[in-house]
């Protein structure tokens, strides 16, 4: 099957070259070379082990960032915050990301996480708009204090670990509050070793257009460390776009990433070589679904709970493959494997649904939370 072809500018030859990201707290650090400059960015109930090791295993990923985890339920060992640190040696180097108010909670579970090897390095969380989490002072929450408190608390966790700390923040917390290229500049000299921004602002949650002047203002703002762009990559044309008009070393992808585990071998081999290489096939991308729900049933350990968590990704991987609304509708009440290779065997082993091209499934955009962002 043929999709639409798209001409694309010739890859920035610095990209070629593999970043290392350094970490300078008071202990002797160690050094995180990635291979690739596109990261998968952290998406809470999405980037758990399952899905970060199943597209590893695709190829052309740089880094892969946990869920956002929260510090304190680290430290009181909370169970489920505990099954969102399963972690595996294939899908190294690993980053778990943190989120908290407290200093010293922030420290201690950065320290607990290196202790057990369980991170290669800690993020910060200061992006995350959804209310319980900025309620408490945490995510983007952490962009409205300029007094010195978030820098302390960023300073605090560097000095904590011996391995790099990087942040994801957003560009601030609205329009009036665009405090971003302040704190990247802020947290470079208190030894962060690479900043992710995602082009919007805590207001404007998902919606809007991502900002790549506000972006480009961020990797002006500091001297050496890496600034990786985020926000709407979906497709090889999107990332060339945002590192003509950003200036970023970088790019972390998240939503275009569940549409298209692929990007990452495609945006490599378009690096590499000036071409993205092929699209997955459809029978490439019911396998993939395949993989991923059977890890989740393994990383649950059970097939009922497996299942139920994969009812919440099965309409992304409907509209990518262009199944049938009752298709849908039977994958969103999933309970078990056996269930699912009924569903799935007129498309797997049948011909392709009329009108499904491989461009189509990287147009495919994933929905995000509507409304006032004091209901999310």
């Amino acid at each position: 099957m043929t999709g639409v072809s798209i001409e694309l500018p010739p890859p920035p030859p610095h990209y070629r070259e593999p970043l290392c990201l350094a970490a300078a707290g008071k202990q002797t650090g160690s050094r995180v070379v990635v291979a690739s400059r596109f990261n998968l960015a952290p998406l809470a109930g999405y980037t758990n082990l399952p899905f970060r090791l199943s597209v590893r295993e695709l190829g052309g990923v740089g880094l892969c960032t946990t869920d956002l985890v929260n510090a304190r339920a680290i430290l009181e060992q909370i169970p489920k915050t505990l099954e969102l640190l399963a972690h595996h040696p294939a899908e190294r180097p690993l980053f778990v990301q943190i989120f908290g108010s407290r200093a010293d909670e922030m420290a201690a579970a950065a320290r607990w996480l290196v202790d057990r090897q369980i991170a290669d390095g800690i993020d910060i969380n200061m992006g995350c708009p959804v209310r319980k989490v900025v309620k408490t002072g945490g995510g983007s929450s952490l962009l409205c204090d300029t007094t010195g408190a978030t820098i302390e608390l960023v300073r605090r966790v560097v000095e904590a670990v011996p391995v790099p700390v990087t942040v994801k923040m957003r560009l601030g917390w609205d329009e009036t509050q665009l405090t971003a290229p302040y704190f990247a500049r802020e947290f470079e000299q208190v030894g962060v070793a690479a900043v992710t921004i995602h082009g919007r602002t805590r207001e404007q949650g998902f919606s809007g257009r991502v900002n790549h002047a506000g972006i480009r203002r961020v990797v002006e703002a500091v001297e050496r460390i890496p600034v990786f762009g985020n926000g709407d990559v979906r497709t090889i044309a999107d990332a060339a776009r945002m590192i003509e008009e950003t200036g970023c070393h970088g790019i972390a992808i998240g939503r275009g990433a569940l549409a298209n585990p692929w990007i990452f071998r495609q945006l490599n081999n378009w690096v590499q070589t000036g071409d993205p290489g092929p699209r997955a096939s459809y029978a490439e991308r019911i396998a993939f679904m395949r993989l991923h729900l059977r890890r989740l049933v393994e990383w649950k350990g059970s097939e009922k709970y497996g299942c139920i968590h994969f009812r919440k990704i099965a309409t992304w991987y409907t509209k990518a493959l262009r199944l049938p609304k009752k298709v849908q509708q039977k994958l969103v009440m999933l309970a078990n494997l056996a269930e699912f290779e009924e569903i799935i065997a007129p498309f797997a082993h049948g011909p392709v649904p009329d009108g499904w091209t491989e461009y189509d499934t990287q147009q495919a955009h994933i929905a995000v939370p509507a409304g006032p962002i004091a209901h999310w």
